[in-house]
């Protein structure tokens, strides 16, 4: 039996990650023609188009979206049988997409991508926002690992506690909230500000004010941390944020001050999760062990 041209996988799984002949040629450092050239031959091998127009880029074709997930199967198992049970971290060229929230990246992105740097100088880490209804990205492989307090991922996903953190109020240091105790129905009767990607502004500390018979008003939904916590500085506004952010903050000599929450509320559980694919892969399992050092050493420092 004659085998079509085995190359030809590995293109096709970076054109569908792509979505563009452009930039899977980048990827795989060709030209743009050759690269369309190889698309219309894997176009004569799956009899398909794999890729149309759509405006000013291109869609997969429903059979495309039938073999991406067999696709990138193929091609990572082939990929194995050559990586021996040890990596070279500093000739290791690699990029891992790492989906995680704001909590991670202003506690621990700096020093991971530190270390990382030093240990593996050619390795790219690409952070990505959270976003909802995309549950298949880890199965369909456009997603290395997640990083986040997110529950809803699927039973076969594998975790890993990182750490937790607890929610404080912070506030510019001569905020009037600091010139008496902070009561529930003083820290609600303070405009605030409320961080939510998906722009919501209320959540569990609005119903832990609720069984009080106390209400708050936001006036602010920020999608990140970073403008919430800028807004701060010159307004009379109060922010909820994790433990971890405010002690980020005050290293980084911010005029924000924080103060305990007068709620009973739950702490967040932060946790790095990966599709079992990778769970053997030695260079994967290198930079979680690399993330839970940062996490457990930021800890106790």
């Amino acid at each position: 039996m004659q085998l079509p041209d085995l190359n030809l996988l590995v293109a096709l799984d970076i054109l569908l990650d792509e979505g563009s002949v452009v930039g899977a040629a980048r990827r795989m450092h060709l030209s743009a023609p050759a690269m369309s050239r190889t698309l219309t031959r894997i176009r004569e091998a799956v009899g398909d188009p794999i890729l149309v127009r759509a405006g000013r880029g291109l869609v997969p074709t429903p059979r495309a979206l039938e073999l991406r997930e067999q696709v990138r199967g193929v091609v990572e198992q082939a990929a194995g049988l050559f990586r021996s049970s040890e990596v070279d971290l500093p000739t290791l060229q690699r990029q891992f997409n790492v989906r995680t929230n704001d909590i991670f990246m202003v506690c621990y992105g700096g020093q991971l991508t530190e270390r990382l740097h030093q240990q593996a100088p050619d390795v790219v880490l690409r952070f990505v926002p959270e976003i909802d209804g995309d549950d298949d990205a880890m199965r369909e492989g456009r997603i290395d690992l997640i990083v986040g307090a997110s529950s809803s991922l699927t039973a076969e996903i594998k975790s890993q506690g990182l750490f937790e953190a607890s929610f404080v109020g912070l506030a510019r240091a001569d905020h009037p909230i600091f010139a008496e105790p902070i009561t529930p129905a003083r820290f609600a009767g303070f405009d605030q500000i409320s961080i939510s990607r998906r722009g919501l502004a209320r959540g569990p500390i609005d119903q832990r004010l609720a069984e009080l018979g106390l209400d708050r008003r936001v006036v602010l939904i920020s999608p990140s941390f970073f403008s919430a916590v800028l807004a701060l500085m010159e307004s009379d506004l109060i922010l909820p944020v994790p433990d971890l952010v405010a002690s980020t903050c005050q290293r980084l000599g911010l005029p924000l001050r924080s103060f305990t929450i007068p709620l009973d509320l739950q702490p967040v559980q932060v946790r790095q999760s990966w599709h079992p694919r990778f769970d053997n892969d030695v260079a994967h399992r290198w930079l979680r062990g690399l993330i839970k050092q940062c996490c457990e050493e930021g800890l106790r420092s």
